[in-house]
């Protein structure tokens, strides 16, 4: 098939098979959930995925179950049989393995949750496996998710099928010991060394294992040595870096023909019979290839289907103003609002969780005596009192592990949202961000989804935040398709888009601006309950005909209070428009606006260089380059972080006057 240039990848899994298919016995698709990385064709087809749609897989076919062509050979995933598709990031998956396990565990003590909400079917008895080769073992997120695992005794199935290499490198070069000595430190997680080429010594000892873990009791794991007779990948040649005498080695201990020899010894087949037996299996494999190659090639025009998926949500508008409520109540501030509405949404959805450092109240034993912390800015004060343990707990200090959680939590349909304690830091959080909840939907082609609501407070202008504290980076998540992003200027619009965000079935980023939590001139009406805000509809702070500035967070105050100055010194009236969200943003809006004023000026709190403004900018000159009477301005922080002492803050990020001075330049060019 790769001759015929039909296939353009290939990974073999040759060496694992009796490791696999002796663990499936013990196994129940569509009732555990899967996790497998890119070596485990023999599981899978021990789970029940044909041969035919493996190699539907291998050709990219339309009718490939796992992804209709969009992901490259061995990367599985099977919505029927509960296999969670596959991401290439090794190591990454084992968090959300987790993640899967703990929504498991809540969801069979809700099952009105499954019947009623559409969450996944959960068992008492299941259990969550997930795989991973021993040099993805030296992946930290592979260590933070056993540290989860065994704290809240899970039911998680570890296995690791240990080759020798990754790619080329050995297993020397990853670890001081092997990898079953060296989680031994994790209490409650049961550890077994087996030899993985043992078909009959895998299926003996599977069985109390995995009777183990569906008993309740915790995790397991499964270290097992097995063999790599085929070099790493179609891409790779392992004859350049591993002798000819030890390739010889591992062929004889290749585990089917062991399991032949095994067979013949013990009277089980005659070797005539396993003759045919191999020869069946060869017919079995061309009959499959015949089928894949006849296969429906996906279409090019459906390339954006499934990257993400919106709800449609009806709002109503006022012409010329934007969005508003039609009852509103008491005033309250964004930060305020925020907190509002997650008891709002948690009191009517009891598939939202919030998690993340510090946002519990306290501990269960002192809870009733103390006031509670609830997150380092309060928006999450007393959802645990409200809703319980359950619903509203603190997490290990490890952002990756916070957010891989919720990816896994998610994928069994419930809604969480987790908190990244400061902008600043999430950077750990990027892999399971970028390379697992964004992508779910696309590469599954809308077989899974990932809908979850990751709430990070961002941004400077604090006075003291410094660099760890201050940064404000919106851009680089721009970059990543399957995102959804907002970030609100003012609490009505912080609500209305936080009920709107647990209505979406993909990623939302959800940007809490630290320095508007508390300021007065966010404070709005606090909206009904019914009053939703659909992102990528941005509003009109400000109606001018001089010049449009468009900016998102706090910037669209500094923005106000510009535009405000200008027309009372200079008599220019300058149109403001925020955002609110940046994927997807109003292109509709700035374009309309910018017909009419002629100019547009883009502001904004991130650094200049790489800044979202720079995406809007381009835009606007390619779509309304006719329209425009001068040329495009920009204004954003400095491409430097952002200082302690005051006034370096204060020369760093975009202040009113620098705001005024060039719009006045933009507004008489």
């Amino acid at each position: 098939m790769q001759k015929q240039s039909r296939v353009f990848f290939q990974i073999s899994g040759a060496g694992h098979e009796a490791l696999g298919l002796a663990l499936a016995r013990y196994l129940r698709p569509g009732y555990d959930w899967f996790f497998p990385y890119y070596r485990e064709q023999a599981l899978v087809l021990g789970l029940g995925v044909t041969p035919t749609e493996v190699l539907l897989q291998a050709v990219g076919s339309a009718d490939d179950p796992s992804s209709a062509g969009r992901q490259m050979p061995s990367h599985w995933g099977h919505r029927d049989r509960n296999v969670v598709t596959q991401s290439s990031p090794t190591g990454s998956q084992c968090i959300p393995a987790v993640g899967c396990a703990e929504a498991g565990r809540y969801l069979v003590r809700r099952p009105h949750l499954t019947t009623d909400l559409g969450a996944s079917q959960a068992y008492g008895d299941e259990l969550t496996y997930v795989s991973l080769g021993e040099g993805a073992c030296s992946e930290g997120e592979f260590w933070e998710s056993l540290n989860t695992a065994a704290n809240l005794h899970l039911p998680v199935l570890y296995v690791v099928p240990d080759n020798g290499f990754a790619i080329s490198v050995p297993v020397t070069d990853q670890h001081p010991a092997p990898v079953h000595e060296l989680v031994r430190g994790f209490r409650g997680l049961e550890i077994h060394h087996l030899d993985g080429t043992d078909y009959f010594g895998v299926r003996d000892a599977a069985k109390s294992i995995v009777e183990h873990i569906r008993a309740g009791v915790g995790p397991a794991l499964i270290h097992a040595d097995v063999v790599r007779p085929y070099s790493h990948s179609a891409a790779d040649t392992q004859s350049k870096y591993r002798s000819v005498e030890e390739l010889a080695e591992e062929a004889r201990r290749d585990p089917i023909d062991r399991f032949e020899h095994d067979l013949v010894a013990g009277g089980v087949l005659t070797a005539e019979q396993a003759v045919d037996i191999r020869a069946e299996a060869k017919a079995l494999v061309v009959e499959a290839a015949t089928a894949a190659m006849g296969g429906a090639r996906p279409d090019p025009a459906t390339v954006t289907a499934q990257v993400t998926d919106l709800p449609d949500v009806a709002v109503p508008l006022t012409p010329g103003i934007g969005d508003v409520p039609d009852h509103a109540g008491e005033p309250v501030p964004m930060g305020e609002a925020i907190k509002r509405t997650l008891h709002e949404q948690m009191a009517a959805d009891e598939r939202i969780r919030v998690f993340g450092e510090d946002v519990a109240d306290a501990r269960e034993q002192v809870l009733a005596g103390v006031e509670g912390k609830g997150g380092v800015f309060g928006t999450t004060h007393g959802l645990q009192r409200a809703f319980g343990q359950a619903r509203c707990f603190n997490t290990p200090l490890s952002e990756a592990n916070i957010v891989g959680r919720a990816v896994g939590q998610a994928l069994r349909g419930l809604r969480p949202s987790p908190e990244i304690q400061f902008f600043d830091y999430i950077w750990p959080a990027m892999t399971q961000i970028r390379s697992e909840a964004a992508t779910i939907r696309w590469r599954s082609n809308g077989s899974f989804t990932c809908p979850m609501v990751l709430r990070v407070p961002i941004g400077g202008y604090l006075t003291g935040g410094s660099i760890w504290h201050s940064q404000c980076g919106e851009s680089i998540f721009a970059h990543i398709p399957g995102l959804v992003i907002a970030m609100p200027s003012r609490a009505r619009d912080a609500a209305g888009l936080l009920r709107y965000a647990f209505r979406c079935e993909d990623p939302v980023l959800f940007l809490e601006h630290k320095h508007l939590l508390r300021q007065p001139y966010t404070v709005d009406p606090y909206p009904d309950a019914d009053w939703v805000l659909p992102f990528g509809v941005g509003e009109i702070r400000r109606p001018g005909d001089d010049a449009t500035v468009v900016s998102w967070g706090a910037t669209v105050e500094k923005s106000l209070q510009a535009a405000g100055r200008l027309a009372d010194q200079e008599g220019i009236e300058a149109e403001v428009i925020d955002l609110r969200t940046i994927l997807p943003w109003d292109h509709s809006l700035v374009s309309e606006s910018v017909a009419r004023t002629g100019r547009l000026l883009v502001v904004h709190e991130d650094t200049l260089t790489g800044g979202f403004g720079g995406e809007v900018a381009s835009w606007v000159g390619e779509h309304c380059f006719a329209d425009l009477d001068a040329p495009v301005r920009r204004i954003g922080a400095a491409d430097t972080p952002v200082a302690y002492e005051p006034s370096l803050e204060e020369a760093i990020l975009p202040q009113v006057d620098t705001i005024a001075g060039a719009l006045f330049d933009l507004a008489t060019w």
